[in-house]
């Protein structure tokens, strides 16, 4: 029996944020040893904009915004991209893409706790089994001297969890938000207007603009990726998702983009694994388990 068309895509949009979006941790650590974080950001996600703007002109989707759609946009672009991107690429200069990728693994926590102060939603006894076992993995991952004890790791550390925090309540906005109804327009907005922002703060910062032409191949490919891949399309289906299943269920991508950071960095990039990082991975990832048992997670809305 073939499975209905809204059902593949929603297995479709879940693939893209856990495997993909577990990818760009790897695109981002090599495209900033070159490109400063946040003009990296800015050429991305303005170009990502450009692109989704000139396909949807193509495919003659409307662009047409009222005021609030435009403001809340903007707003949306702040909290996921300008700053729960932006800056989380400026702290990747000073901890491992996998170690950043655990630490975010938590995101499914902070919502939980967020819906509880803001919904009124009740937390069950599952749930507070898994952020006590989220604090307990958190403890075990930061806690490590290498990591820890690096030149600025702690200052990368502290601003990955407000990166996290960020993140968290852009999905729980957005989920409540009146936005283009066109999931993929939507997309557009909220990155072009995210990549104004990220380049007047690089402008304001002093990052030093590098010409791409004299970026290495490696970077190259790597924004290309980060563009279409990391950008286009996974941000859209994440848009997708937030409008059509449980802020919660979408918050699950944390405990997979972990996997495939530290695979990939391990791989590509020789980072360390070390026995610990296994450890509080597997304990992080059980925490997030038992906050998104199918007891504590609504349904399709």
């Amino acid at each position: 029996m073939a499975l209905p068309r809204k059902t593949i895509l929603i297995l479709l949009a879940f693939f893209a944020i856990y495997v993909i979006w577990g990818a760009t941790y790897l695109l981002n650590k090599i495209a900033v040893t070159q490109i400063s974080p946040l003009f990296l950001a800015s050429i991305r996600f303005i170009t990502a904009g450009l692109i989704i703007f000139f396909i949807a002109k193509s495919m003659k989707l409307s662009l047409a915004i009222n005021k609030r759609q435009l403001v809340n946009c903007i707003i949306a672009g702040f909290l996921f991209l300008v700053y729960g991107n932006g800056v989380f690429v400026w702290a990747l200069k000073y901890v491992d893409s996998g170690f950043g990728a655990l630490e975010a693994s938590i995101q499914p926590l902070i919502v939980l706790i967020l819906m509880r102060m803001i919904d009124g939603k009740k937390v069950k006894t599952s749930s507070i089994i898994g952020i006590v076992l989220g604090v307990i993995g958190m403890y075990l991952l930061v806690s490590q001297k290498q990591l820890v004890y690096q030149e600025n790791s702690t200052t990368g550390i502290i601003m990955i969890f407000t990166c996290v925090l960020s993140w968290s309540f852009g999905s729980l906005f957005v989920a409540r938000a009146e936005l283009p109804s066109n999931f993929f327009v939507n997309t557009g907005y909220q990155m072009f207007f995210a990549g104004i922002m990220l380049f007047i703060a690089s402008f304001l910062i002093g990052e030093e603009w590098l010409s791409p032409f004299a970026w290495t191949t490696s970077v190259k490919i790597s924004m290309g990726l980060l563009i279409v891949f990391g950008s286009i399309v996974a941000f859209t289906a994440f848009n997708f998702l937030l409008k059509t299943v449980s802020t919660e269920k979408v918050a699950t991508s944390a405990y997979v983009n972990p996997v495939m950071a530290l695979l990939l960095g391990w791989y590509v990039l020789d980072e360390n694994i070390t026995g610990q990082s296994i450890l509080a991975a597997a304990i992080l990832l059980t925490g997030v388990y038992f906050i998104n048992s199918k007891k504590n997670i609504r349904t399709l809305r």
